[in-house]
């Protein structure tokens, strides 16, 4: 159960497909270079090989421990490899210089999240929700608020959450009851938040929620929601803690996976209302959310990348050891990774999983351009980095299930046990097409917000691009890629034709994700095998190069064809699924 760093190929990302020299040309990166960032790599998969990973398969088994006075204890380690990353540096990445912070490009962190996330999916979490909440405040919160709360949650000595869903508001946050009534400086927050991760914990002095709630006055629905820091630990001006907030946790979570993380439903206002803090103005809240939105999504599609990778490695050094009959063409005792099928299940991973890790580091770069780019070029940048997140979150989360269950199939009924660690990888990917929003939120967001809202204008510029990068290319691989534009071009005509029938349009959406999924994995893939196949690239082993040209000719083969059956999904009437009554469908 060991993990390896795949960290050749997350150089290779950055440096050819990222464009990092490009992003060092923007005003905060101009220190960035490929020495930095692989001296970065190097570091960074050491404390995620030795010191996280080494935690995973065991804190699954222990969980999370819930005490009748509600306190959380995190499975034994995590507290330790926590305060590891903090001192390492590794919680200030992202966060502004200003606080504390290093403000290194995203494309270069996204790679380092990578890592921990496939260390140890459970446990990353914890810095993957306090690095939103940082980038939510840093966007939002005023002086004063930045000042007292972002360097301890960068410095790893406090931790942050985001509270959003409430028992009957989950996707509709309409739907939202807790309320937050003025005292003086402050508000007194009351009500019920459920699925907090690391709602309640161990491995920090304190935890900073932040929470949607109504201000007694606020208008119904969405308009009238406010969003508040409610510190666990109530916080002086000079930054020392005081007293026990009034919120407190009633229990954790029973999950399918990522048992090791603590899954919260916590209470605000027991006795008499939580101290809050309104962040941005009164009937905000939601607007302040979405604009953190774009990096809480981004940053869940890299878990999909994460655990894939992570199952992946663990299939492959059991093919390599498991012996289980007579390969064909291959004498006795070969292991089964010489069976063509596992070699096939095994190529095929690798080459999609290949293709996530570069649609993340590019979408990791254009996040950085749509941040820091010229006033000229802001608006172009933001419209491609948003193009890109739901696809990212939608596309690799949705494909980290089925690479996941792969891993599980290449052990056969050793994977179906417990004890191999090969099951935890399946049932922890479960939740990624879910949180931070379902593959159909993502969808639609994709197909209404930025598809048919400016008839398709955005998407073709991307399929022209891709189209561009192509046209250089040798037939081998601008081939494949050339039929499959053709088909995505096709297909965005006949979406936008149903621009005037909303649920015509929605019954395609999630194919329509997918699709361009695939499209843009082949987009990046593409690149690579020709990159690879270049003298410029020697600095990377002959072996490394001979083998992402392999996986570029097998994404081209074996996962760029699933554009056509989607494709002719769309394409066809959907009629059929519209015509289906809800009743019928009842036993």
């Amino acid at each position: 159960m060991n993990y390896t760093p795949p960290i050749e190929d997350m150089k290779f990302g950055l440096r050819y497909l990222a464009g990092l020299d490009q992003l060092s040309s923007l005003a905060p990166f101009a220190e960035i270079n490929t020495e930095l960032a692989d001296a970065v790599l190097e570091e960074a998969g050491k404390l995620a090989a030795d010191v996280i990973a080494p935690l995973n398969h065991d804190a699954d088994y222990q969980g999370c421990v819930h005490g009748d006075d509600g306190h959380v204890t995190t499975p034994k380690g995590f507290a330790d490899a926590y305060r590891a990353m903090a001192e390492g540096g590794w919680t200030a990445m992202e966060a502004e210089e200003a606080y504390g912070g290093q403000h290194m490009p995203m494309a270069i962190s996204a790679a380092v999240n990578e890592m921990w996330q496939s260390a140890s999916l459970s446990f990353a979490l914890c810095h993957l929700l306090t690095q939103g909440q940082i980038y939510a405040l840093q966007k939002s919160a005023n002086d004063a608020q930045k000042a007292l709360f972002l360097p301890p949650m960068i410095e790893g000595r406090w931790t942050g959450t985001m509270n959003l869903t409430e028992p009957q508001a989950g996707t509709d946050l309409a739907a939202i009851k807790s309320r937050a009534i003025p005292n003086g400086d402050h508000y007194l927050i009351t009500g019920q938040k459920i699925y907090i991760t690391y709602g309640e914990h161990d491995m920090a002095e304190n935890i900073i929620h932040l929470v949607l709630a109504r201000t007694p006055d606020a208008p119904e629905g969405v308009k009238g929601i406010s969003v508040f820091i409610v510190p666990k630990f109530l916080v002086y001006p000079d930054g020392s803690l005081g007293a026990r907030n009034d919120v407190k946790c009633l229990s954790i979570e029973k999950k399918l996976g990522i048992k090791a993380s603590p899954t919260a439903v916590l209470q605000y206002g027991e006795k008499g209302g939580a101290i809050g803090y309104l962040v941005g103005e009164e009937n905000k809240g939601l607007e302040i959310m979405f604009g953190m939105m774009n990096h809480a999504r981004f940053s869940v599609g890299l878990q999909g990348l994460a655990i894939a990778e992570r199952a992946y490695q663990q299939a492959v050094d059991y093919a390599m050891s498991r012996i289980q009959g007579t390969p064909l063409g291959r004498s006795d005792g070969r292991p089964i990774i010489d069976h063509p099928d596992v070699l096939r299940l095994l190529s095929v991973m690798r080459a999609e999983i290949e293709a996530m890790r570069a649609l993340i580091l590019v979408g990791g770069a254009a996040m950085d351009k749509s941040h820091h780019a010229r006033e000229d070029k802001k608006s172009s940048e933001d419209q491609r980095a948003s193009l890109l997140i739901p696809i990212i979150k939608g596309w690799l989360t949705e494909r980290s299930v089925a690479l996941t269950s792969d891993a599980v199939q290449v052990h056969g009924g050793m994977g179906f046990i417990e004890e191999t660690g090969a099951a935890q990888h399946f049932r922890d990917s479960r939740i990624l097409p879910i949180y931070e929003g379902t593959t159909a939120i993502q969808a639609n967001d994709l197909l209404f917000r930025k598809t048919l809202r400016d008839n398709g204008a955005g998407v073709k510029r991307l399929l022209d691009e891709i189209e561009a990068d192509m046209s250089v290319l040798p037939d081998s691989l601008s081939a494949p890629m050339q039929s499959s534009l053709s088909l995505a071009r096709k297909t965005l005509d006949v979406l936008c034709g149903r621009a005037n029938s909303p649920r015509d349009a929605a019954v395609s959406g999630v194919d329509w994700l997918m699709l361009l999924g695939y499209l843009c994995g082949g987009w990046q893939m593409a690149k690579s095998g020709h990159i690879a196949s270049d003298a410029a690239t020697q600095a990377f082993s002959p072996d490394f190069l001979a083998a992402k040209q392999t996986t570029c000719q097998i994404y081209m083969t074996s996962c760029l064809p699933q554009i056509e059956a989607l494709a002719a999904k769309i394409t066809g009437s959907g009629s059929d699924i519209l015509a289906m009554r809800p009743e019928w469908l009842a036993r």
